[in-house]
């Protein structure tokens, strides 16, 4: 039984700021007009009226940018007939060519903001390819997710995580390339895409992390990345059976899940380091697995590392069991969107780097098989 919602959307605390920063040509000339007027004639505030559609050029169309422009030039020329003067004819030329310029910077402004738009919509598109939508339920297991990018205009980088319902019970990945830009997110694409796959055929955990580490060394030598010499990247596999009250995980050298049970909070570390997905070569394919009880009611998060190494102004680490142990009872949406809060709170509201997350919950023990 797999329930899917809808994502959740942020309301940005600077929309309103925005908004009002839309109305400043308009407050900008109100305010030099009546100085003009209210002033004496030798302080000549008439000569700044220029600015006004210079300044509109940054956030207004065209249209409006002539219009506010020829607002300007009617204001200085009711300005000659209270003062003959001003310079009313040096004015009123600087008036018509700002104006003019101002327009045509406005076209171009508006050219790009297209072009820009047309590549955010392929950039969501990707996004909703390499991070869709997790279910929010699968079985008995609630599951919620969280993905902040480190820049506003960033839509994808090289955090990534899945959950699938295989024969073998609830798997989930969570992982995080080592790398910016596109050779990154292609990285994470070959990684989730050989999850996918595999999860549903490979009976154990070991089998899914050697596909994954083939998959990152082909990926990493047909693709070649000039700033490094070859693609890596941590994962860690959860596997949640239907049949026990235990969950598997695989760590390949990512920050350890963080297990919440009642008040009590266990950073799951693996008994043995695994190797990171394609320096199996280097540090050998020991891969382990570690089992720790998984039962009704409790709460595992995973997450990457830029949680953890999210700094505030004196340069201290987010205490991540410690915040957890002081958040009390909550559902994976609500641990999430306090963790999301808290984080760009600690931070001053500016990440350094991208942060991907998944909260599950156990709803129940494991007493029923998994249907066929």
């Amino acid at each position: 039984m797999i329930r899917t919602g809808r994502p959740q959307h942020h309301r940005s605390p600077y929309r309103g700021r925005r908004d009002a920063a839309l109305l400043s040509p308009v407050l900008l000339t109100v305010l030099i007009t009546g100085l003009a007027f209210a002033t004496p004639r030798e302080i000549a505030f008439s000569r700044l009226l220029p600015a006004a559609p210079a300044l509109a050029a940054a956030m207004w169309p065209v249209l409006a940018t002539l219009l506010l422009g020829g607002f300007c030039l009617l204001a200085m020329i009711g300005l000659s007939f209270f003062y003959s003067d001003l310079g009313t004819s040096y004015t009123v030329a600087a008036i018509v060519a700002v104006t003019l310029a101002a327009a045509y910077t406005s076209h171009l402004r508006l050219q790009r903001e297209e072009t820009l738009f047309q590549v955010r919509l392929v950039a969501d598109a990707a996004q909703k390819v390499l991070l869709r939508p997790l279910p929010r339920r699968v079985q008995d297991v609630d599951i919620e997710s969280l993905y902040l990018a480190a820049q506003e205009q960033a839509r994808i980088g090289g955090d990534f995580y899945e959950v699938v319902d295989t024969p073998y019970g609830v798997r989930l990945l969570i992982g995080d390339v080592r790398g910016k830009g596109l050779s990154a997110v292609g990285a994470a694409s070959v990684v989730i895409n050989c999850f996918r796959e595999n999860a549903y055929d490979q009976p154990d955990l070991r089998g899914i992390i050697h596909r994954l580490d083939i998959s990152m060394a082909r990926y990493s030598v047909a693709i070649p990345d000039p700033d490094q010499p070859e693609h890596f990247a941590t994962a860690l596999i959860a596997e949640i059976p239907y049949d026990s009250g235990n969950v598997n995980v695989l760590n390949c050298g990512h920050p350890p899940p963080v297990l919440m049970r009642g008040g009590e909070i266990r950073v799951l570390e693996p008994t043995v380091p695994s190797p990171p997905l394609n320096l199996a070569t280097l540090l050998g394919d020991d891969y382990i697995v570690d089992t720790f009880a998984f039962a009704s009611g409790d709460q595992m998060l995973l997450y990457t590392d830029g949680v953890t190494e999210t700094r505030d102004h004196t340069g201290t680490f987010f205490p991540l069991p410690e915040w957890m142990r002081q958040l009390g009872p909550a559902t994976p949406r609500e641990l999430l969107d306090r963790l999301h809060g808290d984080l760009l709170h600690y931070s001053g509201g500016r990440l350094e780097d991208d942060i991907a997350a998944v909260a599950v919950r156990c709803r129940r023990p494991w007493t029923q098989e998994h249907p066929a």
